[in-house]
């Protein structure tokens, strides 16, 4: 658009009116009139294949050929905190409260698992190793509610949560804000979590943390079962005091729409999200062979070195933007289209200097984003150690098991309890799952190999108790 300063302030005022009645800190509006700006300035937020240049093997380092190094990490756990992403609520599975709350092992959610390794953590190295959660307006009431059971889980008065905040939604035709009166909670987006930088100072956490004289955070989604903290990893990152790593797995074609690692030009290694790819390049951005290495959130953060960092940017951190268009009710596919201006927090590889990434084996990535990941871990595919991890069947040599379900009929979570009222199926000997159609399992079902179980027909069709499935079924 290429406006004058003058004209910028007068599109951005009722923005910053709207920030200010619902009370956000000034940062925040700060933050968001950074973005805006830039989007106003034509920013689309693209980074073109022309700007980076895909990495070779070796560029980075490999942990699992890195040696000697957890000595070093057990000595940095007293110097660490452990913060973990909690601002979804599971839409994607139709839920309605916090994803964290959900059921993955027996009673066990999520926030059970996490908060069970941790302290068994703790009573194992003697160690204080602060758990904290970054939770969103809508997960923070039920997250304490539910960390109300764990009366040890503070210590030092380190506060067990913080809130993220958010961003107003921008209308696409005249960049107004958006105004919605039937909800208007609709009228606001989560700004995405590279918010993490803005909420630590807002909240005042990242005071506490280094008066306490915290030096490492570990960030991971709270979903992601494989982000645990990792002595080896923890003792590469302090001995060699970087001031950011991001963990990265080999790209499979599961994971070719993931945000991808890439080196600029520059020399500075960069993230790029698939909503930041231009739509004549989606196909080079989601070749596995020439972008090898997938983000997989998991973040090591050196906060003495974030703390120089942000005082030089007036506490703002300026990564990269997404410019993600939506319509305004995402459920309405009539109501106005609008722009969500959202960051990642692994795009501050590219920010900080000697900013690195290193490659981790696939295990520490092991997300529940959709009903059919969830269906995958309540099978005995997978195992929860007495460490309280989750990890696959020891007894299974083939892999995490590939898990495909119609989405018509699976997709809520109370799709697909009603289908598997019984359990989940044995999946310890099974490769990939498919079910196209609507399909309901009785009891003790056992699926082996590679089996597609499609029903063509307009009513359900139920497996019947004890029933071993070893090859494809066609239901018309």
């Amino acid at each position: 658009m290429n406006l004058k300063h003058d004209d910028l302030e007068a599109l951005f005022k009722p923005f910053a009116e709207k920030m200010s009645q619902e009370g956000l800190n000034p940062l925040v509006v700060a933050a968001f009139r950074y973005y805006f700006g830039r989007l106003v300035d034509g920013d689309t937020g693209k980074i073109s294949g022309a700007d980076i240049v895909p990495l070779e093997p070796g560029e980075i380092a490999d942990v699992e050929k890195l040696s000697g190094l957890e000595q070093a990490g057990r000595k940095a756990f007293e110097k660490t905190v452990i913060i973990k992403l909690n601002g979804g609520l599971g839409t994607s599975m139709a839920l309605s409260g916090a994803k964290s709350l959900l059921e993955i092992e027996g009673s066990l959610t999520f926030l059970d698992i996490i908060v069970k390794r941790i302290l068994s953590l703790r009573e194992r190295l003697g160690t204080r190793l602060p758990l904290i959660f970054m939770n969103s307006f809508n997960t923070e009431a039920q997250t304490l509610d539910a960390l109300s059971s764990y009366p040890g889980l503070s210590v030092e008065n380190i506060p067990l949560t913080f809130l993220q905040h958010k961003f107003p939604k921008v209308l696409q035709e005249g960049l107004k804000p958006a105004i919605w009166p039937a909800d208007p909670a609709l009228e606001w987006n989560p700004p995405g979590h590279g918010d993490l930088y803005t909420a630590l100072v807002t909240s005042g956490m990242l005071r506490i943390l280094l008066d306490r004289g915290i030096r490492y955070a570990f960030v991971s989604n709270v979903d992601n079962l494989g982000g645990v903290i990792d002595e080896a990893i923890l003792g590469y990152f302090a001995k060699n005091e970087f001031p950011f790593m991001m963990e990265v797995a080999d790209r499979t074609p599961a994971d070719s729409k993931g945000g991808h690692l890439a080196r600029l030009k520059s020399g500075r290694l960069t993230l790029r999200e698939i909503a930041q790819c231009p739509e004549d390049e989606r196909q080079a951005f989601q070749n596995i062979r020439v972008f090898q290495y997938f983000n997989t959130n998991n973040i090591w953060v050196n906060l003495p070195a974030l703390q120089p960092l942000l005082e030089a940017n007036n506490n703002l951190i300026p990564l990269s933007m997404i410019r993600n268009p939506k319509t305004l009710d995402p459920r309405d596919d009539t109501s106005p289209p609008v722009y969500q201006l959202e960051t990642a927090m692994g795009s501050a590889i590219s920010v900080f200097d000697n900013g690195t990434a290193v490659r981790v084996p696939r295990n520490r990535f092991l997300p529940v984003k959709k009903s059919q990941d969830l269906l995958a871990l309540w099978s005995d595919a997978y195992v929860l150690t007495d460490d309280y991890r989750i990890i696959l069947n020891p007894k299974r040599d083939l892999g995490p098991p590939i898990v495909e379900l119609d989405s018509r009929f699976y997709k809520g979570i109370d799709q697909l309890q009603a289908r598997f009222s019984h359990g989940a199926p044995s999946l310890s000997a099974c490769r990939s799952l498919t079910i196209r159609g609507d399909v309901a399992f009785g009891r003790n079902i056992t699926i082996e190999n590679e089996v597609v179980i499609a029903n063509h027909s307009d009513r359900q069709v139920l497996i019947p108790n004890g029933t071993r499935i070893e090859k494809d079924m066609v239901f018309e």
